[in-house]
């Protein structure tokens, strides 16, 4: 089942007592005495325990295991995206929280089928996924959904930036990884574009800044499967 986030403070000797998700655990999936549950707390300690008590506000468990996670990358991954229409952009949101970035920045570039008011609103349902998401496939921690930005304030205090590009590319991504390999505790910024891709003047941006055009191969992609395709070619390489 998936794991659920708490407070280390939570954690009192043996057991655990939190009130965080009491109602979706308690009335939705109709939690009951004896039954196991996984619980993370923000240190990324993630805990196998069994509920011994259901209270009016809180539930008791008690902890069978307790282990650091394994559920995060060995370097920090950020994603910087056009964001997309609808349900295409929910994808992205969710398939990068289970690909392990830290941060999805959203960023207006020359194409983008979205004004700024509307990217604004939906930062919040954004979060509310990435929670979701952490939620059912373990992460220690969750990411973040950062306020929109544009292509010229994204990119400080990075160690490494790639932009994923359908044209003008410096090299399929696979070669640039594999001549500069990904080290532990890098800090890296991914920047993928628009379904209309990058602009002739972003393209020129690019270059200027120095930042690493790559190519996820000779065919034409969404810019989600982009997304997808991207982030799981870097984790591959990267653990490989």
């Amino acid at each position: 089942m998936p794991h659920f986030f708490i407070k280390s403070a939570c954690v009192q000797g043996e057991e655990v007592e939190f009130s965080e998700d009491y109602k979706h655990l308690v009335k939705s999936l109709r939690l009951r005495r004896g039954e196991k549950l996984l619980l993370m707390d923000e240190n990324g300690i993630q805990y196998e325990t069994r509920v011994k008590e259901i209270k009016p506000c809180s539930i008791v468990t008690k902890i069978e295991k307790s282990y650091p996670s394994k559920r995060e990358l060995p370097f920090e991954l950020h994603l910087a995206q056009t964001p997309l229409r609808s349900d295409a952009q929910n994808l992205i949101v969710e398939k990068a929280t289970e690909l392990g970035i830290k941060a999805l920045h959203p960023i207006y570039t020359d194409n983008c089928a979205l004004s700024k008011d509307v990217v604004t609103k939906k930062i919040e349902k954004w979060g509310k996924i990435m929670l979701e998401s952490s939620k059912q496939c373990e992460r220690a921690k969750i990411p973040t959904c950062e306020p929109p930005t544009t292509l010229e304030k994204v990119l400080d205090g990075y160690d490494r930036i790639i932009a994923f590009c359908e044209r003008l590319t410096d090299a399929p991504l696979k070669n640039y990884l594999r001549e500069y390999p990904i080290k532990s505790g890098e800090k890296i910024l991914v920047i993928i574009g628009p379904e209309g891709g990058f602009s002739e003047r972003e393209f020129e941006f690019f270059t200027q800044k120095g930042i690493t055009k790559a190519s996820l191969g000779d065919l034409i992609l969404r810019a989600e499967t982009a997304v997808i395709v991207g982030l799981g070619n870097i984790i591959y390489e990267c653990n490989n």
